[in-house]
């Protein structure tokens, strides 16, 4: 008999800081780490938690269909408290490495939220620099829905400018493949050489 796959429970943090009195929580995800081309993506939102408005179908954006990312995007910003995204693009990425870029980058969408926040919730990352208690939850984006949420919004805000840059650059397929590196990408890249918005220390090994 196979073995029953249990169902997380994506509200239990949310929960938890809730009967603690932290009843504004914001969760935070980024988008785009491991791409050689194009920016790193970063979100904080703020979500309702009463039980009539949790959205059903919330989980990592990952393991969702891109049909299904744009359908939860659009509920996800129409009944958010507040949300905000980040780009940091393939330059500072560069300059800093990507790990300091993400942080930089979820900072930056932590500080712009208009509504502030009693604890937020973060997908892996450590030691961000906000003026807020912070909790980095492993693999957040399948346990929290908070995280879940700004995963999404992240992740279509990136592929949707990835496929606007596709228009700029079409050789390297990126409304295909989102600046990620594809054996396509990759032989692009060999072929007809970097563009701007390629990744400098990403993409050394190819050239």
């Amino acid at each position: 008999m196979a073995k029953e796959k249990v169902k997380i429970d994506n509200l239990k943090y949310e929960r938890h800081y809730y009967k603690e009195g932290k009843t504004v929580i914001a969760g935070c995800d980024e988008v785009g780490r491991g791409p050689l081309a194009g920016p790193v993506v970063c979100c904080s939102v703020i979500m309702p938690l009463k039980k009539e408005l949790i959205i059903e179908g919330i989980n990592d954006s990952k393991k969702l269909t891109a049909k299904k990312r744009d359908q939860l995007y659009d509920k996800i910003i129409e009944i958010a408290t507040d949300y905000q995204v980040s780009f940091i693009d393939e330059k500072v990425i560069d300059e800093i490495n990507i790990l300091q870029a993400t942080k930089l980058g979820m900072k930056n969408a932590i500080n712009a939220l208009k509504v502030k926040p009693d604890i937020i919730l973060v997908d892996a990352v450590e030691g961000l620099d906000v003026n807020y208690p912070t909790q980095a939850i492993i693999k957040g984006d399948e346990k929290s829905y908070s995280i879940a949420c700004a995963s999404i919004v992240a992740k279509v805000t990136r592929d949707r400018y990835m496929q606007k840059m596709h228009e700029e650059h079409p050789v390297y397929n990126f409304f295909k493949n989102k600046g990620y590196g594809t054996k396509e990408h990759i032989e692009a890249i060999k072929k007809y050489g970097e563009c701007n918005m390629h990744r400098q220390t990403f993409i050394k090994n190819f050239k």
